[in-house]
């Protein structure tokens, strides 16, 4: 395991990194109401939105699995498993960021990375 250590520990680094770009630039870009609609509406997709849409899943996976890594090496391993879950798409996925949306904690956090990019806050989520 000792020779693996260094390499591990890079990666645990290289993701702590990448997390504290993309979880603000995800945070920002959320419509103000993205937490109030009911349901998620269901779209056609073409071939190409299918391939993103693996392309993207695909990276939820890399996350999810460099998260639960960082649990026990240096890194954020709790925000990239939430980062995993929010690129990712799976049945009752919208139900579970709306609830953990619900809690101050995370609405505060959330809405303070939107103030420092002038962004307005997000609404409460509504029990719908």
């Amino acid at each position: 395991m000792e020779p693996w250590l260094p390499a591990l520990t890079a990666i645990g680094v290289v993701m702590a990194l990448a997390s504290m770009l993309a979880i603000p630039w995800l945070v920002v870009r959320m419509p103000v109401d993205y937490f109030n609609q009911p349901e998620r509406p269901v779209h056609y997709r073409d071939p190409l939105a299918w391939g993103l849409w693996v392309i993207r899943n695909a990276l939820a996976l890399v996350l999810l699995v460099a998260g639960l890594l960082m649990l026990v090496l240096p890194g954020q391993g709790i925000l990239t498993i939430v980062m995993a879950l929010m690129v990712s798409t799976f049945p009752g996925k919208y139900r579970i960021e709306r609830a953990i949306m619900r809690r101050p904690g995370v609405l505060r956090s959330v809405n303070w990375i939107r103030r420092r990019y002038r962004k307005p806050a997000l609404n409460q989520p509504r029990d719908i």
